[in-house]
């Protein structure tokens, strides 16, 4: 891997781990599904903007359209929108290791499912990751934190690791950066009616909210999706999922900085046996798909 790909990658999971905190802020302050509804409705427009600058076309394959409607409703609704809701009772480092157990979840239901092959390194790896998840999570319950929250993040990742699993390579073909757009207006629509019914509307005035917002938006809403396309392109989709190996560090780590969350011992013990899991569980994946 080259010093391009290492920055490339480190500055696409530091990102996406940024998120979580900064989502905490949005919801402290306004409703969270009618917040990540305006998020999805401007960067949707970003997105789309920005494909049809480049050439890319509005006619989709079936299989587009279908990858489309599946990620926008299972990606952006459910799980930002669960996830959106449950960081109003828990703190953002769990939500953002929780969130992290994704490709774990991915792995596991392919092997349970599809008939996906593990090796030993791999059926390592899931344990480990696993383990340590369960480790954090049961620390948190007895330090506190809403149950239901919990189950809401949890629902999250399985709904994302259901949908990714669906339709891995389904979105190929061209019209990347419409796809992206569309899935984040798909989003939205769902977000809107949820939001209508549920929530009452108030935009707070202060600076706070108006920057976090306008971090969404831009960076892990367009700037990370930026890097992961120039990522998976320098070295491939299997060897850029390895970076999600970070994300449980960077979530802890820039909650405690950003929002003075506490790092506890079985938080760090936690995170580095899942760290470790999510690692040989890619480096399996890896390792098969070598010809």
């Amino acid at each position: 891997m080259n010093l391009r790909a290492l920055v490339t990658g480190l500055c696409f999971a530091l990102i996406w781990s940024s998120a979580y905190a900064v989502a905490r802020i949005i919801v402290a302050e306004a409703p969270p599904l009618l917040s990540l509804a305006l998020r999805f409705s401007i960067s949707g427009v970003v997105a789309v903007g920005i494909g049809l600058l480049l050439g890319q076309s509005l006619r989709l394959t079936r299989a587009q359209w279908r990858a489309t409607l599946i990620f926008g409703l299972c990606q952006n609704a459910l799980y930002l929108g669960l996830n959106f809701i449950a960081m109003q009772w828990i703190e953002a480092s769990l939500a953002a290791i929780i969130a992290s157990s994704m490709p774990l979840i991915v792995a596991a239901l392919g092997w349970a499912f599809r008939g996906e092959r593990l090796s030993p390194l791999g059926v390592l790896g899931l344990g480990l990751g696993f383990s340590g998840v369960a480790l954090i999570m049961a620390a948190r319950l007895t330090g506190g934190a809403d149950p239901l929250g919990v189950v809401f993040c949890l629902a999250a990742a399985l709904a994302l690791a259901t949908a990714t699993l669906t339709l891995r390579g389904a979105a190929s073909g061209g019209n990347l950066w419409i796809i992206v757009g569309l899935q984040m207006w798909v989003g939205a629509a769902v977000l809107w009616v949820a939001g209508g019914l549920l929530e009452s509307w108030h935009l707070p005035a202060n600076p706070q909210w108006i920057a976090a917002m306008t971090y969404q938006i831009f960076m892990p809403g367009i700037a990370a999706t930026v890097l992961w396309f120039a990522l998976v392109r320098q070295i491939g989709a299997v060897k850029a999922s390895s970076f999600h190996f970070l994300n449980p560090f960077f979530g802890v780590a820039i909650a405690a900085a950003l929002l003075g969350e506490q790092i506890r011992a079985t938080d760090i013990a936690g995170v580095v046996v899942v760290m470790a899991g999510i690692l040989a569980v890619q480096r399996a994946r890896e390792t098969r798909a070598r010809p």
